[in-house]
């Protein structure tokens, strides 16, 4: 049956605050199909893979009705009373690295009197081994968001995947594509995320910061456009660039799991969520994402068939040169395990958060970094 009729969603205005915007590539996949049309995307991907890890794409295929859909689930689901939605979470499987469903706000403590305002609901994709219950304002449109879930992955994450193919120059266009399969259990999910907007003065507090410098751990993150400015990436000059939103665009980013797999040659992007400018900091920030990730079965070490990264010597990895061959399944619990793991206040300075040693690491000999 079809869902029930969802209001429309409507964005906030652009800020007009005058901000150091990064200057990002634009891939336009319309070309993809064209004679030379891949050759020609990977050669404009081919700087931004490897020194940003970031970058925008247009033309990819799925309207903006259907983007404004996903917009407007994740409202009405975040409008939900807090006794609602906690009915979709589990602290003991989210501290045993399970993270699908929701986690609510405030379950870290930043400073005495600010805890974060970060809400995530995470729906798994739609593989036949994530089956979990869901709010009634979400399943009533189940089927397009498994239709809006599957077409991130069929219209956008296969496509990537073969430029990275092309930039590798690996024999078989379709060897990234076969390990990023999904209807082949994995962990790839959409997320509909919530920022609460908080005041100046507890901004302050915690450094300006609604979340602090990492990296992802998976493939790659496609992030669907909207308009409050607070995205913010680390060039290779150690400074911080506004994320400028692009009309009828996605921005994405490299993430852990690709870069494992080429060696360090796919830069794992380093990003942060910083607090509104002035004209939106008492603004919520609803965001949509969608999460590739290598499926379960997939070791992470350095593929092994790349002319390109042979002629670069990558041969290892942070993993591999720990003596450990990591499957992405492996990789997925350890890592969600330490990012949801109860930790002390962090020691916020200058935008720095600090943890103990103890909280950051993932597996012996591997920590997490947060970045200042």
């Amino acid at each position: 049956m079809p869902g029930k009729t969802l209001s429309p969603y409507e964005q906030v205005p652009e800020t007009k605050a005058d901000l150091d915007w990064a200057e990002l590539v634009t891939l336009d996949l319309s070309l993809f199909d064209k004679p030379d049309g891949k050759k020609k995307l990977a050669s404009q991907l081919e700087y931004a893979a490897q020194h940003v890890g970031f970058f925008y794409l247009k033309n990819f295929g799925i309207s903006q009705e259907e983007v404004d859909r996903q917009f407007a689930l994740g409202r009405e689901f975040y409008n939900l009373p807090l006794a609602e939605k906690l009915k979709y979470h589990n602290l003991k499987d989210l501290e045993r690295g399970e993270y699908n469903g929701y986690r609510p706000a405030g379950l870290r403590q930043l400073k005495e009197n600010v805890r974060d305002n970060v809400q995530v609901y995470n729906l798994p994709k739609f593989d036949g081994f994530h089956d979990r219950p869901q709010p009634p304002v979400l399943q009533e449109h189940i089927t397009k968001i498994e239709d809006f879930s599957r077409k991130c992955h069929n219209l956008v994450i296969v496509k990537l995947l073969k430029l990275f193919a092309i930039l590798l120059e690996l024999p078989d266009e379709e060897q990234l594509v076969k390990q990023h399969q999904y209807d082949v259990k994995g962990e790839d999910h959409l997320r509909y995320m919530h920022y609460a907007a908080r005041s100046v003065e507890e901004n302050q507090l915690v450094g300006d910061l609604y979340t602090p410098g990492h990296t992802d751990l998976g493939s790659v993150t496609l992030l669907f456009r909207q308009p409050v400015a607070a995205l913010q990436i680390l060039n290779k000059q150690g400074e911080w660039k506004w994320v400028q939103p692009q009309d009828a665009t996605i921005t994405v980013n490299l993430a852990d799991a690709i870069s494992a797999l080429t060696g360090g040659y796919l830069l794992s992007s380093v990003h942060r969520v910083h607090a509104p400018p002035e004209d939106q900091s008492q603004v919520d920030r609803l965001g949509v994402l969608y999460f590739a990730r290598p499926n379960n079965d997939v070791v992470l070490d350095p593929i092994a068939n790349s002319p390109t990264m042979q002629r670069l010597g990558l041969v290892s990895n942070e993993f591999t040169e720990l003596g450990q061959h990591l499957t992405m399944e492996q990789w997925v619990k350890v890592r969600q395990t330490q990012q949801q793991r109860p930790t002390k206040a962090p020691k916020i300075d200058a935008q720095k958060y600090e943890y103990a040693a103890k909280d950051m690491e993932i597996i012996p000999g591997l920590q997490a970094k947060t970045y200042a």
